[in-house]
């Protein structure tokens, strides 16, 4: 299972995101609040661990964000805040649970457990389909109309990112955190390159253009 940390104090990002990994959890870490919202509207999570005190944005600012966006991923609140008014803040804005810091980290485990058990979440589809192109994820083809699409393992998860949130722009910092696992290195042009290289394949051949850039933004795929 997969889960969104988001938390800008690199002890506890470094404490929390190696514990739940020892428990077999797969963790993408956001350090503010709009790398945050921008992750989460990316990618199905089946968790957020959410603190409140974040830079560019709060994290009641995200959860209000993430709630009017219909996004319903579980949110635990991590946060450093334990005044009763502040706690019911969290839960009134549509989070599911919260700890205090500091916490014992099988306290935290138990709780990401019960939230886990507790939600109900969609199956992944295993085939996208925009337009007259098709991606499956089980067989790891890529098809535009009859035609096979021979792809990298890393334009194939580029693609894959673009199709699963269709007509929705998505950053450059996104497709980076989201495909190469970069937090930092905002100065690459590889997604640019490998969006040159998808294009070359996906797009060039065929009247119909599906990948677009998106000025100032970064990219999205529509029909």
């Amino acid at each position: 299972m997969q889960i969104l940390l988001v938390e800008d104090d690199e002890r506890i990002v470094h404490f929390v995101k190696r514990g739940l990994e020892a428990e077999s959890y797969r963790v993408d870490v956001a350090r503010n609040g709009n790398e945050a919202i921008d992750m989460a509207k990316a990618i199905c999570y089946h968790l957020i661990i959410l603190d409140l005190l974040l830079p560019m944005k709060s994290g009641v600012e995200v959860c209000q964000t993430l709630r009017s966006e219909k996004i319903q991923t579980p949110i635990l609140i991590l946060t450093a805040k334990d005044t009763l008014q502040e706690k019911v803040e969290g839960l009134n804005v549509g989070a599911d649970d919260y700890l205090t810091k500091p916490f014992a980290f099988e306290e935290l485990v138990a709780r990401v457990k019960a939230l886990l058990r507790r939600g109900e979440y969609k199956e992944v589809a295993e085939e996208l389909k925009i337009a007259d192109l098709t991606l499956n994820r089980g067989s790891h083809e890529v098809r535009r109309g009859s035609q096979l699409i021979a792809l990298t393992a890393k334009e194939f998860a580029l693609l894959e990112c673009l199709m699963s949130n269709p007509n929705k722009a998505l950053s450059r910092t996104t497709l980076l955190e989201k495909v190469w696992g970069y937090h930092y290195d905002t100065l690459t042009n590889v997604v640019d390159v490998y969006i040159r290289y998808l294009r070359k394949k996906v797009d060039e051949d065929y009247s119909k253009k599906l990948i677009q850039t998106v000025r100032d933004v970064g990219y999205k795929i529509s029909g």
